[in-house]
């Protein structure tokens, strides 16, 4: 099965196969799900069917990202990508746009007159190296299937299918190069997801996906049935994420940012528990560096 996901995955992204012929296979994976195995096999040629960003031996271990859901509020992206890289990790966070009523990375960065979100991979690479973080959009060379395959199940509503949710989102991140994964599944009012439990399962499919191909991946799954912070709107989300990153940030906003940032220390070994990567977190907000 892995090598007939793998030829169909191909032929996706070369455009051999006709819509008609992916938007079947589609219906069939919405209506019928995957195994781990296969869904696991999914991501992996999703990942390979474009360029992987590859970092030097002695940064490997340090390159990191996260991954929201997404909510009304939501900009931890924003405050947690520089703290890490504060604290010593390199973050080449690959962000998207805006999506049903909740508000993209990207947009919100486009909020700041000038600011450009597109790099080359080339570029990413010499960022992160240079000052340990990138903030950008997908390029065309990330993950092609993947752009190809998202709009077609966006016409054909098959976008609410855990393994094709799973695949998207990890096959991204796994084109990233990443030794480790923190994952923001959120549920509530103000989320995609209404139910616990549904969250749940998509955190347990992702958090299997990325670590089957060999990054450490955990979740924390959070409420959202109010707006994070106290910010609603791409430009008053900057401001209230450069609040934050200066330690006069809302409380659930910067303990959200804290733990996040804890659990990737940890990973990395540069903090011994989460608890003292949190700290470590908080203390460069508070100071800064």
């Amino acid at each position: 099965m892995s090598e007939a996901i793998r030829d169909l995955v191909s032929g996706v992204a070369n455009g051999s196969l006709s819509d008609d012929e992916v938007i079947d296979w589609l219906h069939g994976v919405f209506e019928g799900g995957l195994s781990e195995a296969d869904t696991i096999a999914l991501t992996e040629a999703m990942r390979d069917s474009g360029e992987v960003l590859e970092w030097g031996s002695e940064i490997a271990n340090l390159v990191v990202d996260k991954h929201s859901t997404g909510g009304v509020g939501d900009k931890t992206s924003i405050v947690l990508a520089p703290a890490l890289a504060a604290c010593g990790l390199k973050v080449p966070m690959i962000s998207g746009r805006g999506l049903g009523h909740t508000g993209g990375t990207l947009d919100k960065l486009e909020s700041i007159p000038g600011l450009s979100v597109e790099r080359t991979a080339d570029e990413i690479r010499q960022q992160v190296e240079r000052i340990g973080v990138a903030m950008v959009g997908q390029t065309d060379a990330l993950v092609p299937a993947d752009r190809r395959m998202y709009a077609l199940r966006d016409v054909t509503g098959t976008v609410a299918s855990v393994p094709l949710i799973t695949s998207s989102i990890v096959s991204k991140k796994a084109a990233e190069g990443l030794s480790a994964l923190v994952l923001d599944v959120k549920f509530g009012r103000a989320a995609f997801m209404v139910e616990r439990a549904d969250a749940t399962g998509l955190a347990r499919s992702m958090v299997d996906a990325a670590n089957g191909m060999g990054i450490a991946t955990k979740a924390v799954l959070t409420t959202m049935d109010q707006p994070l912070g106290c910010a609603v709107g791409n430009s008053l989300e900057i401001l209230e994420s450069v609040e934050t990153l200066c330690g006069n940030g809302p409380e659930d906003l910067e303990e959200l940012v804290c733990v996040q940032g804890g659990l990737l220390l940890e990973a990395t070994g540069l903090a011994e528990d989460m608890q003292t990567g949190a700290l470590m977190i908080h203390d460069s907000l508070q100071d800064g560096s």
